[in-house]
């Protein structure tokens, strides 16, 4: 590999440590801290590891591990975008669009394409490595807010339809998962920490 590419690869790994300082409104299990990206990604990635074999069809792990460490990137320029939010759409903007194209962008070119379509696969859902990781992705914070007595539900008025909305994604990646959160959801109403 030539020096050029290692010099960029550099300055990509310098530029994405900026996700450590993206804060995401969920907080860390059992705690009053927010969560930020980095956090968030790195969790993922291991519950990705450890659950792949509840996946509802073969997956490629290595790619979904790619996907979730990627997929928040964007958000060093486009923010994050609390999933609940009734201003701004949760889904793939021009903003987070030209957010890809600078960060990958750093990399060589050959690495900034398959970070890239791997982005896209992600926030497309539609392949069977994206629908799984983007079961992780709504299943994390449904365990922060349930251990956190209705967390940012409570915190930002979001009701059980918005909720079960949402987390109904988990089911195109894993139906056991699914079972479990909406078992969780569900208990949550009892508990009267996710009002109906």
């Amino acid at each position: 590999m030539e020096s050029t590419d290692l010099l960029k690869q550099i300055e990509f790994i310098k530029e994405v440590d900026k996700l450590k300082y993206i804060l995401r409104k969920t907080k860390l299990l059992n705690s009053d801290r927010n969560e930020n990206d980095a956090e968030h990604s790195w969790h993922l990635a291991l519950m990705a590891v450890v659950l792949a074999g509840h996946a509802n069809f073969p997956i490629d792990l290595l790619r979904v591990i790619k996907m979730l460490l990627i997929h928040d990137i964007v958000e060093i320029d486009a923010g994050d975008t609390f999933i609940y939010d009734t201003q701004k759409n949760h889904s793939n903007t021009e903003e987070e669009r030209k957010a890809a194209n600078r960060i990958f962008g750093l990399l060589p070119e050959d690495q900034a394409s398959e970070l890239i379509d791997i982005w896209e696969e992600f926030e497309e859902g539609q392949t069977n490595e994206a629908k799984f990781a983007r079961a992780m992705d709504r299943l994390e914070p449904l365990l922060q807010n349930t251990s956190n007595n209705g967390g940012t539900w409570n915190e930002f008025g979001v009701n059980y339809e918005k909720v079960y909305h949402k987390k109904q994604v988990i089911q195109h990646g894993s139906d056991s998962i699914w079972q479990y959160a909406e078992q969780l959801i569900n208990e949550s109403v009892e508990k009267g920490i996710l009002k109906k």
